[in-house]
């Protein structure tokens, strides 16, 4: 269990450095948006209730993607930073969880280039989440801690199209996580033992597809209104772990929308605006 730990921290060191290598002598064309989501949460955690909890979340979104010298500049690497936080009650509306997230991630995609119309984008991610989920009516454990990271997959399919002469850009994504570490307090074992009493146990442990099977998927389409290119979407989010004999998940389904800014990085400058007809994905 060491030994894997320290692998997956060693694969987690080498592509943040590679984040900060790709940061400096990447290409300095770079899409940006910003993404404002609600919608509909499902959160479930043994540790705290053996019921599930359905309520509402908020969502915002930040994400980067630019090309870097990797493979003949056919490689692109994408930077996600997301927090969301929601509001659920269980069925008879007796109980409620305050559940608060946030999460980074970052990817490196290999493109295909199918034609001039269709693109698609495959490779590594990594994902770190922390947060928290809180119930007020606990008096001995009132809240469970989050923390959690991973290794996955992640895939992207990207579309452009017209409607008559009005351009559009579509782009499907899904991640799955393949292998990570999690926090978890043991089955009847309170934050005050762990960390006051020092009472340890297999409190950071393995996750895969077996105890964490977990997925992301995200659709957007992209339209210009003016000088301003506008994006909505779907973003669909479950999270699932079964450890300690504990179980916990949080099903998202979120509508998004928010705006998408195309720039050209210059030395000694900040950056310039690029037309918004120009994609540089």
């Amino acid at each position: 269990m060491k030994k894997t730990i320290v692998f997956l921290l060693v694969l987690f060191s080498a592509m943040l450095v590679q984040a900060q290598k790709d940061s400096l002598r990447a290409n300095r064309y770079v899409m940006r948006s910003i993404l404002f989501g609600a919608g509909y949460t499902n959160v479930l955690d043994t540790y705290l209730s053996p019921l599930e909890y359905k309520g509402c979340e908020i969502r915002i979104l930040r994400e980067s993607m630019r090309m870097t010298r990797l493979m003949d500049g056919n490689v692109s690497s994408q930077n996600i930073l997301q927090a969301y936080t929601s509001y659920t009650k269980n069925t008879s509306g007796t109980s409620y969880f305050y559940t608060g997230m946030l999460n980074w991630s970052y990817a490196l995609h290999y493109q295909f280039q199918i034609n001039e119309r269709l693109k698609i984008l495959f490779g590594p991610v990594l994902d770190l989440n922390a947060g928290f989920v809180y119930n007020p009516r606990n008096s001995n454990n009132p809240a469970q801690a989050k923390a959690y990271g991973n290794i996955g997959a992640s895939g992207m399919a990207i579309g452009k199209f017209h409607i008559g002469n009005y351009p559009l850009t579509a782009r499907y994504q899904v991640a799955l996580p393949l292998m990570g570490i999690m926090f978890s307090p043991e089955y009847g074992q309170s934050y005050y033992e762990i960390f006051s009493l020092k009472h340890g146990g297999k409190n950071i442990l393995f996750t895969s597809l077996h105890n964490n099977p977990s997925l992301k998927q995200m659709i957007t389409l992209d339209f210009p209104i003016r000088n301003t290119i506008l994006r909505v979407g779907y973003l669909c989010e479950i999270q699932q772990a079964h450890v300690n004999n504990l179980k916990s998940h949080i099903y998202s389904h979120d509508f998004m929308i928010g705006f998408v800014k195309n720039l050209y990085l210059l030395k000694g400058k900040n950056k310039i605006s690029m037309p918004n007809a120009f994609t540089p994905y």
